[in-house]
């Protein structure tokens, strides 16, 4: 019992429930969003979804291609409403340190021992 105590009460545990549950409120803002730029595109350019299309028969292939639409649209707006501008503030609060390689002796020798052997001169 006591592990399952420790299991519960760690740190990223919490953090994940609360990532989750702030993702599934964020979830509802982006599909009403969606919904929206949905409903101006039928305003726009007829049909609002695939859902009544059906070429061959299939009854399956309408609905696809809804889901499809509304998943790139969802896409689209998360990289370029969420993702995009977090980059943005994140390179102008934190930006990056210039990368020094150190290299390890024991690295640097196995290189030239690899040099050595490309070069034929290792035999």
């Amino acid at each position: 019992m006591q592990g399952f105590k420790a299991f519960i009460m760690r740190g990223n545990l919490v953090e994940l429930a609360v990532a989750f549950i702030i993702g599934a409120a964020f979830a509802t803002v982006v599909s009403a969003f969606t919904a929206i730029i949905v409903e101006a595109l039928a305003k726009a350019g007829g049909a609002p979804n695939f859902d009544e299309w059906q070429p061959g028969g299939f009854t399956s292939v309408g609905p696809f291609l809804t889901a499809l639409v509304a998943f790139l649209l969802m896409a689209f707006i998360v990289y370029f409403f969420v993702v995009r501008p977090y980059e943005v503030a994140k390179a102008r609060m934190f930006p990056a340190e210039p990368v020094t390689e150190t290299i390890d002796p024991n690295t640097e020798l196995l290189r030239e021992i690899r040099d050595e052997l490309r070069t034929g001169r290792g035999v």
